[in-house]
């Protein structure tokens, strides 16, 4: 059959298929905490060492089976291949960038910076706790911001006791800081 009546993607759009990755503001390291540099490396050892020789070899096993133009196990192992190499080439260029801050070493306690955990109260007196982290540990439902998240701008480099100025859609809101707390030393 001509190529022309077929479907077939490249790695080109495969990569359009891309979910966005937050990006590192220009000029700027990429920040993270120790926990989310090992979460990171042992997501690449595991894809490097067990995920992909695997599915290498089925595809060498599913290429030995002939016609590979209607063989799903070739080409769901072709692709998924192209997706491994992807988040491979991803994680070793978020690594390589990275600047491991430990927050458990911060000597100033009752300022907020990288890493720290910040209670807060809204003018509507609901109080909220994130924890300040990099851009390729963000987990909303755990409550961690990024470092470049509004948020966590807003509260950077404040104390316990004051108040700073959220920049929100529906305009600035003022924040109350009544908490900050590091994790604890190693």
């Amino acid at each position: 059959m001509n190529k022309a009546f077929v479907k077939e993607s490249s790695d080109a759009d495969d990569d359009d298929l891309d979910i966005a990755q937050p990006e590192i503001p220009a000029g700027t390291k990429n920040y993270m905490t120790p926990a989310g540099h090992k979460r990171m490396r042992d997501e690449l050892l595991r894809l490097i060492d067990v995920e992909r020789p695997d599915v290498v070899k089925l595809v060498s096993w599913a290429a030995s089976n002939g016609d590979r133009s209607e063989n799903g196990d070739y080409i769901y192992g072709k692709r998924r291949l192209r997706e491994i190499d992807r988040r491979i080439r991803f994680l070793t260029k978020r690594l390589d960038l990275a600047e491991v801050v430990d927050a458990s070493k911060q000597e100033n306690v009752d300022q907020v910076f990288f890493g720290a955990t910040v209670e807060y109260a809204t003018e509507d007196g609901e109080t909220h706790t994130v924890t300040i982290v990099g851009v390729d540990e963000v987990d909303l439902d755990c409550g961690h911001v990024s470092w470049i998240s509004p948020i966590a701008r807003a509260l950077l480099k404040a104390r316990i006791g004051d108040t700073v100025t959220l920049h929100t859609p529906a305009g600035p809101e003022q924040i109350d800081i009544l908490d900050v707390k590091y994790p604890a030393g190693a």
